[in-house]
């Protein structure tokens, strides 16, 4: 699983554009929290390139770009939360996840 970091605002413009070519899967990671980190390990123990297909994924440090993280929330206006997975497809977010409930098979499940 190779994760493309968000590190810049100017970021969320371009991932809403590329979904509609390809689902993108943002995952909002707190470091600082032991639930986030294992929501994290087991997406990606649970990642199959296979079966993910087309979904580009992106990585976000809510602790470093807690605003970022915030302009995700307004802008797909979904509640904040983490960690968190949303799922972006056709420029919308189309599910989403928090804490346990994060799980490789679900997303899959939700692509259009």
């Amino acid at each position: 699983m190779n994760w493309q970091t968000i590190n810049d605002e100017k970021q969320i413009e371009e991932i809403k554009q590329k979904s509609f070519e390809n689902p993108v899967l943002v995952f909002k990671h707190s470091t600082s929290c032991s639930i986030s980190s294992a929501s994290l390990g087991r997406i990606e123990r649970a990642w199959d390139k296979e079966k993910a297909g087309n979904i580009e994924p992106f990585y976000l440090d809510l602790l470093q770009y807690r605003s970022i993280s915030n302009k995700i929330a307004k802008d797909f206006e979904v509640e904040h939360q983490s960690p968190q997975v949303l799922l972006i497809q056709n420029g919308e977010c189309t599910y989403d996840a928090s804490h346990f409930e994060i799980r490789f098979d679900e997303i899959v499940s939700k692509v259009a």
